[in-house]
């Protein structure tokens, strides 16, 4: 979760001499409001990020000799396998969820990435915050959503969770992860679970 990882790639490519001339390379990573910060930042979570963050400052230098770029990109609160372990987390996405979706400014993960790729790395003129960092969580952090949000967290309880947030949309989003309840597929249909691959023996 660190950027341990990602710089042993970017070295084995370097040493390699497959980058190009400029290239760029991104993490995702995650910074959330206030209200999950005491689990999401405070904690192990935060310090692997607090390192992928310093990562991406060391490979930036790395890169400079082919004019190479690394950043973090701060992407919105979305369900994950990972986000839907971590205490709290869900339930703040609930409620997040149905805010944006009422505001008309919910993104799903590759609606996200497209923005990223459209309106920033691309787009001319890139613009990170003071830890160089690109901002796509700039929809879920918006006063009025996160207000809405503090709103909803403050009086959600198990009595009316169903009708104050989309803890319904959250539970769909998770089970689509694995493939089920997907729309337009029928899984009382039987299935033939052996099918030859070609190039796989």
């Amino acid at each position: 979760m660190g950027g341990e990882d990602w710089e042993l790639w970017i070295d084995a490519m370097s040493e390699a001499g497959v980058l190009a001339e400029g290239a760029i390379t991104i993490a995702y990573s995650y910074v959330g409001p206030s209200i999950t910060h005491p689990i999401y930042r405070d904690g192990t979570i935060g310090k692997a990020k607090d390192h992928l963050e310093a990562t991406a400052l060391k490979l930036t230098d790395k890169l400079s000799k082919i004019n190479g770029k690394a950043y973090v990109s701060i992407n919105k609160a979305l369900v994950t396998q990972a986000s839907s372990a971590i205490p709290v987390v869900p339930l703040y996405v609930s409620i997040l969820y149905k805010i944006m979706k009422e505001k008309g400014i919910h993104e799903d993960c590759i609606e996200q990435i497209h923005r990223l790729f459209k309106d920033r790395l691309y787009s001319g003129e890139l613009i990170t915050d003071e830890k160089n960092r690109i901002r796509i969580d700039d929809l879920e952090m918006r006063d009025d959503v996160q207000e809405e949000v503090i709103k909803i967290w403050e009086k959600i309880n198990s009595e009316n969770i169903k009708e104050i947030s989309d803890v319904e949309g959250f539970r769909k989003s998770f089970f689509n992860l694995f493939g089920f309840y997907v729309d337009g597929v029928d899984y009382d249909k039987d299935v033939d679970i052996k099918a030859d691959i070609p190039g796989i023996i």
